[in-house]
């Protein structure tokens, strides 16, 4: 299995961090448009425009919520079958002298799902670049 892992320090406090990954609003304007609601067992979507080959959904649960510490969720796309990517996102944060350090690992590639992977990888430094702004803003 493959993992895809992003760490940065931001000169935030972890609450800020903290509200950019759980609040749905502030999530639509760095990851995707959702539905969060925050709650172990708590299902919810995240959802793109579509592409060729993906209708742009992103079928999630929160599988672990620690306020300002930990968050993770699964993340589903695509029908039942080989063709499915069942992978885990797992958010770790923790107070540093700068800020906060955060952790994203996008956990769970098949070694066959190498496009899968490359795409995540892309994709998790884009979302970091458009989380950083708003994070600045007071």
């Amino acid at each position: 299995m493959h993992t895809v892992v992003v760490e940065k320090e931001f000169p935030h406090p972890p609450e800020k961090i903290w509200r950019a990954l759980t609040d749905p609003k502030l999530m639509s304007l760095w990851l995707m448009e959702n539905d969060f609601v925050p709650g172990i067992g708590r299902k919810f979507s995240l959802r793109a425009k579509p592409v060729a080959h993906w209708n742009g959904v992103v079928d999630c649960e929160v599988l672990a919520l620690e306020p300002c510490r930990r968050l993770a969720y699964s993340w589903n796309v695509g029908a039942d079958g080989p063709a499915a990517l069942r992978t885990v996102v797992t958010w770790t944060l923790w107070p540093s002298p700068a800020g906060t350090r955060v952790r994203m690992e996008h956990a769970g590639f098949r070694p066959d799902q190498k496009g899968n992977y490359q795409g995540a990888q892309f994709g998790w430094q884009a979302f970091f670049a458009r989380l950083e702004p708003l994070l600045a803003q007071p």
